[in-house]
């Protein structure tokens, strides 16, 4: 077990996932983790393997539904990954140019959106080159509340991606539950549930990595996943980057 494996461990994941291997990966809380349509594998910061995604056949990691995957179970979720875009446009997006990379989110049928990882194509119709963002969702979908960064992004480079989802007010002058992003340890912004009358409830979708609803692909490198039941602080963010970049 690796130092960054020890420091993850530490923080109590209800899900983590390396993403190092094939077939069937099983979280350490006992939740399984079916690979399709055989991706590669890629190395992260520290030497560790990570899966590859080639963007277009379809290829995706997928966990089942559990309770604790869900913001309404635990009042937040502080959801956790290493990112690598191997390039600026993705060959296959949706809505206006953009891969939900993670996420527990389905379109097949209703009732079934939670919360997603987004990142955006440089040619997207927004203006949101390459932003990297995260929502979450009434069950119905539509608009969501979310929080984003949108730096310039280089194809090949990793990155630590952190969204957190909490249903309880930061303070006595703020409103119930808010999203939250972290890029390499660092808040980088924060949005509140209330901006979009969000209200976080449990669902029947599975958790994929690589892919949410089966719309978009990722193309690129991801290792790392871990799902925690409560919003860990930015020092452990900070933490977590650290150890994977020491060297």
């Amino acid at each position: 077990m690796s130092a960054y494996d020890r420091t993850i461990l530490a923080d109590g994941p209800v899900l983590f996932l390396g993403l190092g291997g094939a077939g069937t990966e099983v979280s350490p809380g006992g939740l399984p983790a079916e690979y399709h349509g055989s991706p590669g594998h890629t190395h992260l910061p520290n030497g560790e393997p990570a899966t590859l995604f080639d963007g277009t056949s379809g290829q995706y990691v997928e966990v089942p539904d559990s309770e604790v995957l869900s913001v309404s179970t635990t009042g937040a979720l502080t959801i956790e990954a290493w990112l690598r875009p191997d390039a600026l446009v993705f060959p296959r997006t949706e809505g206006s140019g953009y891969v939900h990379w993670l996420g527990k989110l389905t379109y097949a049928t209703v009732n079934q959106c939670e919360w997603v990882a987004r990142i955006y194509s440089a040619g997207n119709t927004e203006g949101r080159a390459n932003r990297v963002s995260g929502y979450a969702f009434n069950p119905p979908g539509g608009l969501g509340a979310g929080s984003y960064f949108q730096d310039p992004l280089r194809p090949g480079e990793w990155m630590h991606y952190a969204l957190v989802i909490t249903t309880a007010p930061d303070g006595p002058a703020q409103p119930p539950g808010r999203t939250k992003i972290y890029r390499d340890g660092r808040l980088r912004d924060t949005d509140a549930l209330a901006d979009y009358d969000i209200v976080p409830a449990d669902t029947t979708s599975p958790l994929r990595i690589g892919s949410a609803a089966l719309r978009s692909f990722f193309l690129g490198g991801i290792g790392k996943v871990a799902v925690y039941p409560r919003e860990l602080p930015a020092e452990r963010l900070a933490e977590h980057h650290a150890v994977m970049t020491s060297g």
